[in-house]
């Protein structure tokens, strides 16, 4: 048990002090912090719970989205019945030009069930092309090319601020640009393909913080590279 529960003579100095130095902490810090805010108990869950309350205003952050994660997956009443009394949806906007659901997306990410929503998200690529893309369970480059921007952000968003920066298109696009446009190196560098062996689906993924930055979400290469520099060259990432 942390000595900065309640139970303690001097908890309320202790979580005064954890509570101002999460709040003037830099990014990379207050990300460290929130598992020593969880194991404050019911103290720590409040100040996670004020500072979202505090955030609600500002673009969603890494430390917003793991500040959710920790309350959604905290066992503590206190915690769900704010959850779902004030991010119902969660953090991130579900916006959509084409009405999609991304309800169950972000469930699976708050959940940090990466593998599930993997192939949900390809799911909803899927329901953006349309009912014939749904129905073969893929899509077409040409299909990318007509996806709202809209929602491809929204998609992005909810997988960035759900893996601490680590996983999402803008993340791929990002480490695509840095090899020249290279899809060799990037199928390297993101853990797809090991010398001339691609990763195998889905044993040889890694569907955890510990995979390589842009491991995820995946594309299927076997078709070539024309879908996924469809999604990296979309304008969705300069707007």
């Amino acid at each position: 048990m942390s000595d900065l529960t309640t139970t303690s003579p001097d908890a309320p100095n202790n979580i005064a002090n954890l509570r101002f130095k999460f709040r003037s902490e830099a990014e990379k810090t207050q990300l460290q912090m929130i598992s020593q805010l969880i194991d404050a108990d019911e103290a720590g869950l409040e100040i996670l719970m004020e500072f979202l309350l505090e955030s609600q205003s500002a673009p969603v952050s890494l430390v917003v989205g793991k500040a959710y994660q920790a309350l959604y997956k905290a066992n503590s009443p206190a915690a769900s019945e704010f959850v779902q009394a004030n991010f119902p949806t969660g953090v991130v906007p579900l916006r959509s030009e084409r009405g999609i659901d991304y309800n169950p997306l972000q469930q699976l990410l708050a959940q940090q069930n990466f593998l599930s929503a993997d192939e949900l998200t390809r799911q909803k690529l899927c329901e953006l092309a349309g009912n014939s893309a749904v129905q073969r369970k893929w899509v077409y480059f040409t299909e990318v090319e007509n996806f709202p921007i809209v929602d491809l952000q929204t998609i992005n968003t909810l997988w960035l601020v759900n893996s601490e920066g680590k996983f999402g298109f803008s993340v791929q696009r990002d480490l695509w640009l840095s090899t020249g446009k290279n899809w060799e190196k990037l199928w390297s560098k993101i853990g797809w393909k090991t010398g001339n062996n691609w990763t195998r689906y889905p044993n040889d993924f890694t569907w955890d913080l510990t995979a390589p930055r842009g491991h995820l979400p995946l594309s299927n290469q076997l078709r070539g590279v024309r879908v996924i520099a469809s999604l990296l060259s979309h304008p969705a990432w300069s707007s």
